[in-house]
């Protein structure tokens, strides 16, 4: 799922805070009792895509004709409301008793004792980490102890509308096409396209979609050793790149996308193709043009390489839940089979539990999502994250993303990036 970046700050003091009040070890400790009608209670579920509520939803139903006693309430937060919420809930000492996690979040939550490990969970085999793939079981492991359950993983590739390729007389997209045919695809398809009110890319400009994946792509890279990517030469020609195709009228400015988000444009028929994740296809399963869309590969760097990050929310449980047996069965459940496969077949997520895949790609055979499971297992890197990931994150979403387009060219604004960035690292150790 897409990442969101937010700042730590005061809210990190406030979390520590907490956390010296906080008995961490109540969620670690929680398992699952033998007989299930003995996990009564009323617990709590966070997420953050409306995309995947329904599926979320027949989850809990599930979990019920097992655990009928146990009353789960999903509360949604709009994504780029989330982890700001998460926060205020942590410092209050109110988090929700099971919530989805990020990789650039974890660490904060998991460090400040706001998460209960999975100790009770795995000691008792309720959960077994061999289910899930290793990357993911590490991105949520801190110090020697595992707090998250993987529940998906997702990765990168080109989405296109065949319909309007063809109304524009423009070939589609392959799995050859590099950069530089994007390009001129996209500037036959504004001059075909562009006085009907549709764009050539629905491109949001963010960083897991867009510009991570070019920066790797092109040999930069965002953090490696403690150090920013941000001044590589690579780096900032791949950030130039996308800044190009914005100031050329390909893609939406950055004011565009906030009247009117890529992603939606996309899928109301408004834009012709986007560099975007697995997340999005239960969104396209129930567009009126879902029948027009379909996937490939991510176009080549100039250099013949292509590149992706490759990421996965986890589920995490609260240390201090009021109902830990609950919340620590319902946590079990999520980790389970059925649940991967209820997830799978509504095209809600790409389940990570190993062996359900198939089942997400079968879900929309037309699209041809095994261009994902390939993306993964072929040419992914893992998403670019540290101890304290928001921090720096905000810096591309003051600096880096309103550049695209702009006057300033990349190679004045990603050193500066790179400079801030540095430094905020430095104080991480």
């Amino acid at each position: 799922m897409r990442i969101p970046s937010f700042v730590a700050g005061v809210v990190l003091a406030a979390l520590a805070l907490t956390a010296r009040g906080s008995n961490s070890d109540s969620g670690s400790e929680a398992k699952v009792p033998d007989n299930p009608a003995d996990v009564k209670g009323d617990i709590t579920y966070a997420i953050w895509d409306v995309n995947q509520q329904p599926a979320m939803q027949e989850i809990v139903k599930a979990f019920n004709t097992k655990y009928p006693n146990v009353k789960v309430s999903i509360s949604l937060a709009v994504f780029d409301q989330y982890f700001t919420k998460l926060k205020t809930q942590a410092s209050s000492d109110n988090l929700p008793d099971v919530f989805w996690m990020n990789g650039p979040n974890f660490q904060l939550f998991a460090a400040n004792k706001q998460l209960g490990t999975l100790d009770g969970l795995l000691e008792a085999k309720q959960v077994d980490p061999a289910n899930y793939p290793k990357a993911l079981n590490e991105l949520y492991s801190l110090d020697g102890k595992q707090y998250g359950v993987p529940k998906d993983y997702d990765t990168i590739a080109l989405w296109y509308n065949k319909k309007l390729f063809a109304d524009a007389k423009v070939e589609p997209p392959t799995a050859e096409w590099t950069w530089d045919d994007y390009k001129a695809a996209a500037g036959k398809l504004k001059a075909a396209l562009g006085s009907k009110g549709i764009f050539a890319t629905a491109d949001t400009l963010g960083n897991q979609a867009d510009y991570y994946p070019a920066m790797l792509s092109n040999g930069g890279f965002v953090i490696k050793d403690g150090k920013s990517g941000y001044s590589d030469p690579k780096s900032i020609e791949a950030l130039q790149f996308w800044s190009d195709m914005v100031k050329a009228g390909y893609t939406p400015t950055a004011a565009q996308n906030a009247e009117s988000p890529s992603q939606d444009r996309f899928f109301a028929g408004k834009a012709a193709m986007m560099w975007n994740g697995n997340w999005v296809v239960s969104a396209a399963l129930k567009s009126q043009y879902k029948d027009d869309f379909t996937v490939v590969p991510l176009p080549k760097a100039p250099s013949g390489d292509r590149k992706t990050v490759i990421h996965g929310i986890g589920n995490v449980m609260r240390a201090k839940s009021k109902n830990p047996a609950a919340a620590a069965a319902f946590l079990a459940f999520l980790g389970s089979k059925d649940a991967a496969l209820i997830q799978a077949k509504a095209g809600a997520a790409n389940p990570a539990f190993t062996g359900t895949q198939t089942d997400f790609v079968n879900s929309a055979p037309a699209y041809n999502l095994k261009t994902y499971i390939d993306a993964a297992e072929q040419y992914a890197e893992p998403y670019p994250a540290s101890k304290d990931t928001a921090v720096w994150n905000k810096l591309e979403t003051d600096l880096i993303a309103p550049a695209f387009g702009g006057d300033k060219p990349m190679s004045e604004v990603a050193p500066e990036v790179a400079t801030k960035m540095d430094e905020a690292l430095g104080k991480e150790k």
